[in-house]
């Protein structure tokens, strides 16, 4: 495909001069055929339409309503002539150079959902720094997307940060690897930086029209955030990770002095721990590149590294640590009964192993499996990259398998929906049917997660 006949797509509100520089500079380098979604008061579209007027190659689709930036871009994904690829401007970009388009084309792969600058965003779209659970998001002011990987996914939003629809998708369905980042994109449209091909006025509309009128979307975001936050200070919930499991951070000894916390993330029980014990020396080890490089700040030290590949010399050379953590790691390994004899073997006289594992007998993924809905998500009970799943009882047979005794341990229980009384009504009556304790059925299907702190059996 020839760069220079790729559609490009702009939503226009309110600000013909915007449209005026980005058309100017974008016909310096490129004849680029245009679709200018226009959403402005009546007022300006006059003013639209004369700028629009001036530049050859240019279409105008006027809504006569504030279509909005998301809504804008899907309106043109489902009703204009854009495939196979489509550039997507914002209308305050000014283009400073040739080759952009041909560099995003390049990068391009025909699976993918789109080239351009991926950060990271909470589950409401707001930025965030990158963690378990962020969201990789692609930034609309300037992305070159393939149109028909685009319609299987959810279309744009009314919302401030208008992708976080067909991103969440994405996310949830282990697809993110369809955004290809370009650390250039990025970078020129973040503000204060050297522009290398094009310069985001940041906020051009919202300082042109004096808002972005998203005030609705902003209530509900915030009567959302009011409503859940008494909840949230007391259980980190999926949208928001809070970085560490408080139910560990509560298990490890205050006399602890070595720690090695298997799958750190990036570094949130350590920064816990440390502002709790000064002077604990934590050695983290994380899979994750990204999460590593943020834990370098948090803990003493750090090891990008895969546990389940580590031989019997690794572990030997950290013989003597009086504690080892996995927050919510167990279950992702192959082989956590190899791993956990491995510590054993090296764990200092008197220290232990703190772990958080998820209840695979809880009663809605009984009820899962009951109504034959076994479906694995991106989170949670049936987070998709689980290997191995443990019950109460098999938990403690995991730590007993590798010389290991649990001495102390939490449920951690959630507020759950009203359906929870039925399904456990059932639980009830299938322990019975079955000549098992009812009672001991029912507690154990309750807590999400068990918390266990372990020592040697024979200490």
């Amino acid at each position: 495909m020839d760069a220079r006949e790729i559609p490009v797509v702009v939503v226009s509100y309110n600000s013909p001069e915007l449209i005026r520089n980005l058309l100017t500079s974008l016909r310096r380098f490129y004849p680029n055929p245009v679709h200018v979604v226009d959403g402005s008061g009546a007022e300006h579209v006059d003013a639209i339409r004369a700028v629009v007027a001036l530049f050859d190659g240019v279409a105008l689709h006027v809504q006569g309503h504030n279509i909005h930036h998301g809504p804008g871009m899907a309106w043109a994904i489902q009703n204009l002539p854009l495939g196979p690829v489509a550039l997507f401007l914002d209308s305050d970009i000014v283009v400073l150079r040739n080759g952009f388009i041909e560099a995003m084309l390049a990068a391009l792969q025909p699976q993918d959902y789109g080239v351009g600058g991926v950060a990271y965003v909470n589950r409401q779209g707001f930025d965030i720094p990158y963690a378990y659970g962020a969201v990789p998001y692609l930034h609309p002011p300037c992305m070159l997307c393939n149109i028909g990987v685009m319609k299987q996914w959810p279309m744009p939003i009314k919302h401030g940060a208008p992708m976080v629809a067909p991103m969440l998708a994405l996310h949830d369905a282990g697809k993110s690897g369809l955004l290809r980042h370009l650390d250039w994109t990025l970078n020129d449209v973040t503000p204060g930086l050297s522009r290398v091909y094009v310069d985001h006025v940041g906020r051009g509309t919202v300082i042109n029209t004096k808002g972005y009128h998203l005030e609705e979307w902003m209530a509900t975001v915030q009567a959302g955030q009011a409503a859940g936050a008494t909840a949230a200070a007391d259980v980190p919930g999926p949208a928001e990770p809070r970085g560490y499991n408080p139910f560990v951070l509560a298990l490890i000894p205050p006399q602890v002095r070595r720690v090695v916390e298997v799958g750190c993330s990036t570094g949130g029980l350590a920064l816990a721990l440390k502002s709790r014990q000064p002077g604990v020396h934590v050695t983290g080890l994380e899979l994750d590149p990204k999460a590593a490089e943020v834990a370098r700040h948090r803990c003493d030290e750090v090891l990008q590294m895969n546990v389940d590949d580590a031989g019997a010399d690794f572990f030997a050379s950290l013989q003597g640590h009086d504690c080892w953590v996995f927050g919510d790691v167990l279950e992702h390994l192959r082989d956590p009964w190899r791993v956990l004899a491995e510590v054993a073997k090296v764990l200092a006289p008197g220290g232990c192993v703190v772990a958080s594992i998820p209840n695979a007998q809880h009663w809605s993924v009984q009820a899962r499996l009951n109504m034959g809905a076994f479906q694995y998500e991106a989170t949670g009970l049936m987070d998709r990259t689980h290997i191995r799943w443990f019950t109460r009882q098999t938990m403690l047979q995991l730590f007993a398998g590798a010389g290991l005794r649990v001495e102390a341990g939490v449920p951690c229980m959630v507020e759950e929906p009203p359906m929870r009384d039925q399904a456990l009504a059932g639980v009830r009556q299938m322990a019975l049917a079955l000549g098992r304790d009812a009672d001991e059925a029912m507690r154990d299907a309750m807590p999400l997660q068990y918390a266990m702190r372990a020592v040697h059996a024979g200490g």
